[in-house]
């Protein structure tokens, strides 16, 4: 397995679009194409370092999601064969095999869809000092990473790039995109988190929390679902057989990283820090880990 990372994508040719904090995405006229890199962000920082191979990891993991939810809710993806891509794009086989998709523009819906089916995280913050998640009232005593009585729908405001997302509560959701679409994403998010969080349990995986993102196409209107789905950048990933509620948890996903950023006293008003080689091997390590129970493959 090669592990040179890619940093940032050059495609000469086609006109690119934005750079995200992970995805690099060209606009390709009636496509996008979105390129998975290897960089890492955590506390919504981009970091310097990159995890080599993250961008491949992250894309095959969305591919079988959208493939295992598709009797759900449509998605955006036209193809993800580069040999299938227009001609322009071929010559660049090298760098965006296994790690990009040929998806459909969309009218992107302004509000990150997170599901909860543990406590943790920013939750736990919340509910530490107010009894409440996103204005959801909770049971008095819950422990941190305590399973909640049923998943929760907490919506957040989608931020720019170096900023917080910021909890909503769900009649500011109403109020940003109507009641219907709010209704319809709410159901479609936990029904489409608890079809995935069976399935992983049977892989040995918790899936504790994530987030969903969400489109309209623009030419049948219909909902899709958009952008990566139930990755470790967007989830939090749980061993099942370390489970062990009142203390946080053991975790396949960047959260590693996250607790070396807190163990080095790092500040979210400094410059982030190189990240060690060593902290780099384990956080690609949980991520093989990740995609090995989950999908079955390997790179």
């Amino acid at each position: 397995m090669k592990t040179s990372a890619l940093t940032e994508s050059y495609l000469s040719e086609v006109p690119l679009l934005k750079r995200g904090k992970v995805r690099d995405i060209y606009d390709l006229g009636d496509y996008l194409l979105i390129v998975a890199t290897d960089r890492i962000s955590a506390f919504d920082v981009v970091l310097p370092t990159p995890i080599p191979n993250k961008g491949k990891i992250l894309t095959l993991m969305t591919l079988f999601w959208f493939d295992f939810l598709k009797d759900l809710v449509p998605n955006h993806v036209v193809t993800a064969k580069v040999e299938e891509y227009p001609e322009v794009l071929r010559s660049y086989h090298e760098l965006l095999h296994q790690r990009s998709m040929l998806v459909k523009k969309a009218k992107v819906i302004p509000v990150e869809c997170i599901v909860r089916g543990y406590i943790t995280g920013s939750a736990m913050k919340e509910y530490q000092k107010t009894g409440k998640v996103c204005g959801i009232e909770l049971p008095s005593g819950l422990k941190e990473a305590d399973k909640l009585p049923e998943p929760l729908f907490t919506p957040s405001t989608k931020a720019e790039k170096g900023e917080h997302d910021i909890n909503i509560t769900f009649e500011e959701m109403v109020n940003l995109v109507g009641k219907e679409v709010a209704e319809k994403l709410r159901d479609l998010s936990l029904t489409i988190y608890q079809k995935a969080s069976s399935y992983a349990e049977s892989r040995g995986i918790i899936i504790a929390d994530t987030k969903f993102e969400f489109g309209f196409d623009l030419k049948t209107e219909e909902v899709m679902l958009i952008d990566e789905v139930l990755t470790p950048d967007s989830s939090r990933f749980w061993p099942k057989e370390l489970y062990s509620p009142g203390k946080s948890q053991v975790s396949f996903d960047k959260q590693f990283v996250r607790d070396w950023l807190k163990e080095i006293g790092w500040k979210e008003t400094e410059p982030p820090p190189e990240i060690p080689p060593y902290v780099v091997e384990k956080t690609l390590e949980k991520y093989l880990e990740a995609l090995f129970k989950l999908t079955g493959k390997t790179l």
